[in-house]
């Protein structure tokens, strides 16, 4: 059987047009590639921006400043010796932004020094973005890092 131009031509179109067809199931269906939104409340979130940036001025404006240190047993925070912790309204969150059933806080009530680690068996492989934040003389104080660990 021969098969002229216009033939090969639809069948080329219609192999093509399947192929695509099956990605696009394939992604959609898929748990795997399952990407959601960064927050899930990004109107609320985009309201409070202007409050974020004055907070990271704040803790920019510190004398002494957070410092992660990331290395094979996890990440290490290193905290200011000027921060009460025992006595500051505050959290450190781990965002993982492919996947957000890995995010976690700690609270400042659960860190007991100025050096807190956190064991790489709590974190993935991959990027995390860390934020330190808290309350400090009616004042909001925000720290950012993106990491790889």
């Amino acid at each position: 059987m021969k098969i002229n131009w216009g033939t090969g031509l639809v069948i080329g179109m219609l192999a093509f047009i399947s192929f695509i067809m099956y990605f696009v199931v394939t992604m959609m269906s898929s748990k795997e590639f399952d990407h959601d939104l960064v927050v899930e409340d990004y109107y609320k979130a985009e309201l409070h921006y202007q409050q974020d940036i004055d907070a990271e001025r704040n803790a920019l404006g510190m004398g002494e400043k957070i410092t992660l240190e990331n290395n094979k047993t996890g990440i290490i925070i290193h905290f200011p010796e000027e921060l009460d912790l025992e006595v500051l309204d505050g959290q450190v969150n781990f965002y993982r932004p492919s996947n957000k059933l890995l995010d976690f806080s700690i609270p400042f009530s659960e860190i007991d020094s100025k050096t807190f680690a956190v064991p790489s068996e709590k974190l993935v492989g991959g990027r995390w973005n860390v934020s330190v934040n808290w309350k400090q003389d009616g004042k909001e104080f925000l720290f950012k890092k993106e990491i790889n660990h």
